[in-house]
């Protein structure tokens, strides 16, 4: 069986911040938008959401958190976009998973097909 490559205690406590900032929906929708845009200001990002620009604001200090997006300044606005390495962190423990999911069902399919 392989093992994660995000095995310490400390990587997995990371992981799971990161995840959790995730599993929220506009924050979710938030980071779709900026993979989708690059950097967005807080007021275009606020354009069309069905939110208010507080809350907006609220979501992207959780992402920033998490260290998924960080802001600068262009002028008098904040402009958010994504941390490129944190995401890939991410891609890297899902793509483990994956592995390991695959891994497992094909020692399920073999001792199926053994035992029949």
């Amino acid at each position: 069986m392989s093992r994660l490559s995000i095995g310490s205690q400390a990587k997995r406590a990371d992981a799971a911040v990161i995840f959790a900032a995730l599993g929220d929906e506009t924050r979710l929708r938030i980071v779709g938008r900026l993979c989708a845009e690059g950097p967005l200001s807080i007021m275009r990002l606020t354009t069309g959401a069905k939110v208010s620009r507080q809350a907006i604001t609220k979501h992207l200090h959780a992402l920033e958190e998490a260290g998924l997006a960080r802001a600068s300044r262009a002028g008098r606005e904040s402009v958010w976009e994504l941390r490129g390495k944190r995401l890939a962190n991410v891609q890297r423990y899902l793509d483990q998973i994956s592995r390991d999911w695959d891994a497992a069902l094909g020692r399920l399919r073999a001792f199926v097909e053994d035992e029949g």
